[in-house]
């Protein structure tokens, strides 16, 4: 078949450029993906651990009753002949019957103390009622509250009877003699364990567990009676709870009696469970399969049961791990920890149990528990057990020969069914069944290496995994090991404690306690361990001292401030994070160590960190400067000194780009401010009285608001205190602030710009000083301005119209909050904490706010009178008469409750304003005279109502403030961030990210959107071909948009369009015509957004907003196809020295996102490269010009050419790789007007920059030469956008003429989209703003009328 060859290639060619861009797709970094970003800042949700016994308990007195009456049958009991004889195997016929009672129970201590040697045991062979009372109760009473064991043997007397009876001799052993479970119980007391061998065993488990009921009761109800009778009543009966039973049979059930069994089966299988296992596994069918090896061989079975080198004791060893492992995985938890990890003596007797239930089970007996146990002698462990068992008979000939033994192959391959199980284990899963065998395999140093490795990768899984391994048992294991001098061991033991400590934190109290903490002192100091065991080593250390005065003192003495000094700068980097955390929690509250600093200028080597790439060590070592001052003893001058230093130091980390950095600051100010409250609160003193003196009419000054919500406001000369009332009685007035909590941040703003006495007077004046040129008011306007930042938005968003639109907010930068006047330390830090408390992120806003608040409320309640009140009358305080001549044009109207009378009085009684809620009404000014309740001022036009902000409160007299609490040690300024570092060791760290593991969902799904993306570019480049020549004036989409459009944005690979006008963000869908999402900035609303760009567009792609105050905003879920609400990802201040001006460029931002790299400028003198990979200032660039910057470009390649046009007309290129004094390489100035934008051409072209001006030239320059190498005139007189296709060689240009024209590089005019266009042509208003489709030909235009248009090559299909 003929096949055409130019077809192929093309084909070829296709599949190809599809692999390209997909590679370049995978190989393009992500902005703000990281987990900072992506998870809030929070600690994992810990679970109340269960693992940890309440309570450990100990048997300490055993009573064995053996009524046995050798050589006489009970009459009950009719025995067969062969009969099983067999009691604690010895023959009770091969001697006297005295001789065999007493050997028989003599032999029955050695088997029980070879579970607890230290246990007193107490015989009681044959015994009458009285010797039993006797026992039971000496040994209760010695016992005091540890447990006692009774053990029955009844196969000399009758079965036990229904009515809870059992049986004991007379004293001349002719009768038979009733003992009541009841009174055993009495005597036995609480806690107690009973085993009961003897036929019918279960009536007496039943008859226990009724009179248990019965006693319960009757001791409730002599409780009820004792509080009415007298003393003498008769004794409460002891509780019968917390006892443990084990029967040997069920209540309708005999005992075996086969004779090649001892008699007392139930007896041997609890205390000695190999041996009669031995026997057992010779009776069964199965033992077939191991000739010769018969009952009498194998008890020659040689070794010790407490040495596991030998046979005998390997299997003691494979059966204890067994019946752990049978029990954790049937029992539930709650019961496995309580009978098998509470009490060594229990926890052997119902290991023993287990067998006994399979091996009585095959005689058709029951063996019953209290409490009742799930059955579990069919489970699958048996099958091991058995297989362990066959291996080791099968050498059994051998061995009694001389040969060597060979090691049974068991625990080898439970740790490889462990292993398979890890390999595809999840939570949803089962638990491994092999849980329990791993902790018995850490006793073996063949296996010790491979299960510690075994174990680590299982406690990986999750914190459900350790949870699991500490409720088996694991915690005394390892804290065992940590003897151990292996080096082959330290990283396995470092990371299994990094696991446990990252769950359980009550584990340090038992390292620390056993010297544990030695251990991972010695690995940090290790040089040769690698950095990633060092880093767990820091953070178990952390960890042992975090509020934990022992563990403090210890790694003091272990040297571990040095330590951890010496390796401040390893190039790994979550070890520095851990070194320095582990400094902080060190020194906090702990003197001696902080000195121990002092001493290392451990300060001064953790300034290194505050510039560290990774914002969680920068966080990390803002947190030990933050606790090394925060300690609250008496300060010296030396630690006064020092604490100056690192205050100083902080300070510059204000303008750090990582909120969570921002936010730690904040917490270590908040420790140095908390060190010296007063001398901050003399310096908000100061600045609130330097604010008022400015102030033409002397308006009180919002302090802050107390704990009652009661907004504070200082009056120091008399404003509010009515006429004929001297000035001199300095007073302060309590104003009610808005109940709302939504309100807390407008209340800030109020406070910090609007005059608390609501005439329209003051308001007058203070709109006249607010309105004054920033030369000579921006001090006094902004002297509180920097707490004005609400999340909310402006303070009168909510409660009214903007009381003066011409006002814009300064910057918050540091250098121009404050007059000069207040240059030392204190009010530095202070004016850091301002900042801090206006920044751009809500979180550290809030958290800095509460600080603010609180000490410009000491301030105000501190500041005592300089003058004697004359007059204890209490006075009300009025606001000051309202000036007869009103200039309405300036003064606002609109923030009066009540008509504006001459004079305001205030009547004399005090009452209380009413709380406002966030939405209501509030209530009227309350008149001059008392009116009846509910009436209110008509309202004229001058005055509209709207709601306010708060009323005015009741005087107080200093003297009153006495009763005021403010204390910033009360005041908690805390954050998560520890505990979210702390959540990295508590997640799987082996585990590759779900992003790399193709078959993941997530990997799927970004698999599937870079296969979109290829689709699109091929899509595209059919469209870029013609695009240099055809037409560009389809309108294809028109819509009203919100607000007038500043910035538009193309996604690039959906069909999509982003608007911002001032205010907010509108997501268009172009293709339906479908408004899809609208969301406002979070910033003041005196600010506006001036420019926008697209982060990850190629994946799932973020927002970046820019507002005029300099503020930078990331969005994510902004696109409809994310069912999440629009969230704030990060913001920060780009620029922090923003020039207020009434024509600026406000923030503009230039976005590489193959480099990570932001440019900034605007209304400053810089511009300032961020690298937002590492949220760090790279450098600061002049700009050389005194006129703002308006457009930024970017070399993408070398990325270390930078374009800048200005509004002086100059275009200026810059190089980074120089000295930023020095950068400034060439200036371009044959523009005569703002330069509209600059473009820096990716591909060959005449000249790769493109700069265009308001004139309506657009030049063309090439780098290489100082003169432009084309000049194309549009004919715009008033040029306000150009934008350029970023691939095809098209640009278009916009006017205020409401034109836009598109042209292609050589200058000809494509297409011209007028006011109408043809008769049914559509309408465009003011060109705002133009945006071409980063892939294809579609031009978006927003206007000054609010509409968006977009237009296209092609005909739209209607």
């Amino acid at each position: 078949m003929d096949r055409n060859p130019a077809s192929m290639m093309d084909v070829l060619s296709d599949v190809t450029d599809v692999e390209d861009s997909d590679l370049c797709d995978w190989q393009l970094p992500l902005a703000y993906m990281k987990k900072r970003h992506t998870e809030r800042i929070e600690g994992s949700k810990t679970e109340t651990q269960t693992w940890r016994m309440k309570e450990r308990m100990k048997t300490v007195s055993v009573a064995l009753v053996m009524c046995l009456n050798v050589g006489v049958d009970p009459p009950d009991v009719v025995k067969t002949s062969p009969c099983a004889k067999m009691e604690c195997w010895i023959d009770p016929l091969s001697t006297s019957p005295q001789k065999a009672l007493e050997a028989i129970g003599n032999n029955l201590q050695k088997q029980y103390e070879r579970w607890q040697p230290r246990a007193r045991y107490k015989l009681c062979l044959d015994p009458t009622v009285e010797e039993v009372k006797k026992l039971c109760t000496s040994l209760r009473r010695n016992a005091k509250e540890e447990r006692v064991l009774f053990h029955y043997n009844g196969h000399g007397v009758p079965r036990p009877t229904t009515n809870g009876e059992i049986w004991v001799f007379n004293k001349t052993y002719t009768q038979y003699i009733p003992l009541s479970v009841y009174d055993l119980q009495s005597w036995m007391g609480s806690p107690s364990i009973f085993v009961y061998d003897c036929s019918n065993a279960g009536l007496i488990l039943e008859s226990f567990e009724q009179f248990a009921v019965q006693k319960e009761q009757e001791r409730e109800l002599a409780s009820i009676n004792s509080h009415s009778l007298s003393n003498s009543q008769a004794p409460v009966p002891a509780p019968a709870k917390n006892c443990i039973q084990l029967a040997s049979c069920g209540p309708n059930e005999q005992l075996p009696m086969n004779p090649e069994l001892p008699a007392d089966l139930f007896t041997a299988c609890l205390s000695t469970p190999i041996k009669i296992a031995l026997r057992w596994f010779c009776l069964q069918k199965s033992s077939e399969l191991v000739p010769g090896v018969t009952a009498e061989l194998v008890d020659k079975l040689p070794g010790r049961l407490n040495d596991r080198r030998t046979p005998l004791g390997e299997l003691n060893w494979i059966f204890t791990a067994v019946t752990d492992t049978i029990a954790w995985n049937v029992l539930p938890r709650e019961l496995f920890q309580r009978l098998f990890r509470q009490d060594l003596l229990v926890a052997s007797l119902y290991r023993n149990f287990l067998l006994a239930e399979r091996i009585m089970r095959s005689f058709n007996c029951t063996p019953m528990s209290s409490p009742r146990l799930p059955p579990t002698y069919q489970h699958t462990m048996w099958q091991a057990w058995d297989l362990a068992l066959d291996v080791c008979l099968a050498q059994l000939p051998g061995l009694l020969q001389g040969e060597e033994y060979v090691h049974s192959p068991f625990f080898a391959e439970q740790l490889t069914a462990f292993q398979v199980w890890l390999t595809m284990g999840s939570e949803r899963r089962n638990p491994p069944e092999q849980l329990p065998i791993v902790l018995q395999v850490l006793l073996s140093q063949v296996h010790r290496l491979r299960a510690l490795d075994l174990l680590g990768r299982f406690l990986d899984l999750g914190p459900w995994a350790v949870s699991l391994a500490l409720s088996v048992g694991i915690f005394p294991y390892v804290l065992k090991l940590l003897q151990s001098s292996a080096r082959e061991l330290r990283p396995l033991l470092v990371f299994i404690w990094a696991k446990i400590l990252a769950v359980d934190r009550s584990c340090k109290a038992d390292l620390v306690k056993d010297n544990g903490h030695k251990y991972f002192l010695s690995v940090l100091a290790d040089p040769y361990m690698p950095a990633e065991h060092r880093t767990m080593a820091a953070f178990v250390l952390a960890m042992i001292v975090e509020d934990y005065a022992n563990g403090q003192e210890a790694a003091l003495q272990g040297n571990v401030i040095a330590i951890c000094l010496e390796q401040l700068n390893d190039t790994h980097a979550l070890l520095r994070q851990w070194l320095a955390l582990c400094l902080a929690r060190v020194w906090t509250m702990f003197e001696a160590a902080r000195w121990c600093g002092v001493r290392d200028s451990a300060h001064e080597k953790l300034y290194r960190l505050l510039s560290d790439p990774l914002p969680e060590v920068r966080a990390s070592a803002v947190i030990a400067l933050g606790t090394f001052i925060g300690n609250g003893t008496e300060r010296t001058d030396h630690a006064i000194n020092i604490d100056h230093n690192v205050g100083m130091t902080l300070i510059n980390v204000v303008q750090d780009g990582s909120p969570i950095v921002r936010e730690q600051l904040v917490v270590a100010l908040f420790q140095l401010i908390k060190q010296f409250e007063s001398q901050f609160a003399s310096i908000a003193r100061q600045i609130l009285e330097e604010d008022q003196r400015s102030d033409e009419n002397q308006t009180p000054v919002g302090a802050g608001v107390t704990t009652g919500g009661w907004l504070l406001v200082h009056d120091p000369l008399g404003a509010n205190v009515p006429q004929g009332q001297g000035s001199t009685n300095r007073r302060m007035s309590l104003q009610q602030a808005p109940s709302s909590a939504s309100n807390s941040a407008s209340l800030r703003r109020t406070n910090q710009h609007l005059p608390h006495s609501t005439s329209a007077g003051n308001l007058l004046s203070y709109g006249q000083q607010m309105s004054r040129s920033p030369s000579t008011g921006s001090t006094n306007a902004v002297t509180n301005g920097a707490t004005t930042s609400s999340g909310s938005g402006d303070a009168y968003a909510v409660n009214g119209p903007v009381l003066f639109d011409k006002v814009r907010r300064l910057s918050p930068g540091v250098n121009n909050i404050f007059s000069s006047s207040y240059n030392n330390v204190y009010a530095q830090i202070w004016k850091t904490m301002l900042v801090l408390a206006s920044d751009s992120l809500p979180a550290v806003k809030r958290l800095a706010q509460q600080l603010v608040n609180q000490i410009n409320l000491k301030a105000t309640v501190m500041a005592k009178p300089q003058h004697v009140l004359h007059d204890n009358r209490r006075a009300s305080s009025s606001a000051p008469n309202s000036p007869s001549t009103r200039n309405h044009s300036a003064s606002p109207q609109n923030l009066s409750d009540s008509p504006p009378p001459s004079t305001l009085n205030i009547p004399n009684e005090i009452f209380k304003p009413v709380p406002i809620r966030a939405g209501e009404q509030p209530p009227p000014a309350r008149p001059p005279n008392p009116a009846p309740i509910g009436s209110q001022f008509p309202h004229s036009q001058q005055f509209t109502r709207v709601r306010k902000l708060f009323d005015k409160g009741p005087s107080i007299t200093y003297e009153e403030l006495e009763a005021v609490t403010v204390n910033t040690k009360d005041l908690n300024l805390s954050t998560n961030f520890t505990n979210w570092c702390c959540k990295y060791f508590a997640q799987s760290v082996m585990r590759a990210p779900e992003e790399m593991d193709p078959y993941s969902t997530l990997h799927q799904e970004r698999e599937w959107r870079f296969l979109r993306n290829a689709v699109s570019r091929k899509e595209a480049r059919e469209q870029l071909q013609r695009a240099a020549t055809s037409r560009l004036d389809d309108q294809i989409f028109i819509n009203r948009n919100q607000g007038i459009p500043v910035a538009l944005r193309f996604q690039h690979f959906s069909p999509h369009i982003v608007v911002a006008d001032k205010e907010g963000v509108c997501v268009w869908n172009w293709e339906n015509g479908e408004k899809l999402n609208y969301f406002s900035h979070l910033n003041h609303k005196d600010t506006k957004i001036t420019s926008m760009d697209i982060m990850n567009a190629h994946d799932i792609s973020l927002l970046m907003t820019g507002c005029d105050d300099g503020a930078v905003q990331i969005w994510r879920n902004y696109l409809p196809d994310s069912n999440a609400p629009v969230e704030l990802v990060t913001s920060w201040h780009a620029l922090s020295d923003m020039l207020p001006s009434v024509k600026g460029a406000g923030l503009v931002l230039d976005w590489e996102q193959e480099s990570g790299m932001l440019l900034a400028s605007g209304d400053v003198r810089t511009i300032r490269v961020w690298d937002t990979q590492r949220e760090l200032k790279l450098q600061d660039i002049p700009t050389g010009a005194d006129s703002c910057v308006t457009s930024l470009a970017c070399d993408s390649v070398g990325r270390s050419l930078l374009i800048a046009g200005c509004g002086d007309g100059s275009v200026r290129l810059y190089d980074r790789r120089l000295a930023p004094t020095e950068s400034r390489v060439m200036t371009l100035r044959e523009h005569n007007s703002w330069v509209v934008n600059v473009h820096l051409q990716k591909g060959a072209g005449d000249g790769k920059i493109i700069s265009a001006s308001v004139n309506g030239d657009v030049r063309f320059w090439d780098p290489r030469f100082t003169e432009s190498v084309k000049l194309i005139q549009t004919n715009f007189n008033t040029l306000t956008t150009m934008a350029v296709h970023q691939q095809a060689n098209i640009f278009a240009c916009g006017s205020a003429n409401q034109l836009i024209s598109v042209f292609n590089m050589s200058g000809d005019t494509l297409s011209n989209i007028k006011y109408y266009e043809g008769f049914i042509g559509q309408r465009i208003g003011p060109v705002s703003c133009l945006a071409f489709h980063p892939l294809k030909v579609y031009l978006a235009s927003g206007s000054r009328d609010s509409f968006l248009s977009i237009y296209s090559t092609e005909k739209k299909t209607r």
